[in-house]
Formats: structure tokens, C-alpha cells, sequence
């Protein structure tokens, strides 16, 4: 909701009452400070707004894959919740990857179908 054109609307127009009360207050410290403060805390709180939307979305994509992962025929299950390795293991999983990526360069498309098991074999 809060990134709606509504809201974009409304952050305009409340900017746009702040500009035209300047005159009004003389341009003060207060009516500055008056804006500064105000921009903050909707600034604070929007990156906790922020965070929680992408974990959320973080985490429903993750429940798709995993359903992808479980639902297609040949796919191996070892790399369901992959978000629960550690780094370092992360770290293996990707050089792996990027190995077979290479050979499968070298080799053509059909190389790729031929290494899976080697994967997952080592991310157990």
C-alpha cells in the first residue's frame, strides 16, 4: 500500500504544504526541523516495513522453487532449502557449479545432464 502512487501522491502533497506554510513561518528552524524530523521516522520505519516485504517475498519464492525442485521429474532434491547451508558450503555448491557450467561450455548442453549426481552427491 505504502508503495502505491496514492502514497507517492500523498508524500507530494504533504511536501507541497510544507513549501507554502513557509513563508507563513519565515522560513524558521522549526519549520525545517519540523520537516527533517518527520522525513526521518517515516524513513526508519519504512526500512523495517521495507525488510519485512522482502523477507516475505524471499521466502515465498523459495517455497515456489522448492515446489518446482519436488515436482519436476529428474530434478534432484538435495538442493531443496539451500538457504539453510552454511556459507562455506554455499561456497562449495557454487564452484561446483560453476565447473559444470564450464563443461558443459566445453562440451555442449548435453554435458549437463551427465554431472548431477556428482553434485549432489557432495552436498550431503
Amino acid at each position: 500500500m505504502l508503495g502505491s502512487a496514492w502514497a507517492f501522491s500523498i508524500a507530494v502533497l504533504v511536501i507541497l504544504i510544507w513549501l507554502v506554510t513557509g513563508p507563513m513561518f519565515h522560513f524558521s528552524d522549526t519549520w525545517q526541523l519540523i520537516i527533517n524530523t518527520a522525513t526521518t521516522v517515516v524513513t526508519f520505519l519504512m526500512v523495517f516495513l521495507i525488510q519485512n516485504t522482502q523477507n516475505r517475498d524471499a521466502k515465498a519464492m523459495h517455497l515456489k522453487l522448492d515446489e518446482l525442485i519436488r515436482a519436476v521429474k529428474g530434478a534432484r532434491n538435495q538442493l531443496v532449502d539451500l538457504e539453510n547451508l552454511s556459507d562455506e558450503d554455499l561456497k562449495k555448491l557454487e564452484e561446483q557449479f560453476q565447473r559444470l557450467r564450464k563443461k558443459a561450455e566445453r562440451d555442449g548442453i548435453s554435458s549437463c545432464e551427465e554431472e548431477p549426481a556428482e553434485i549432489a552427491e557432495s552436498t550431503r
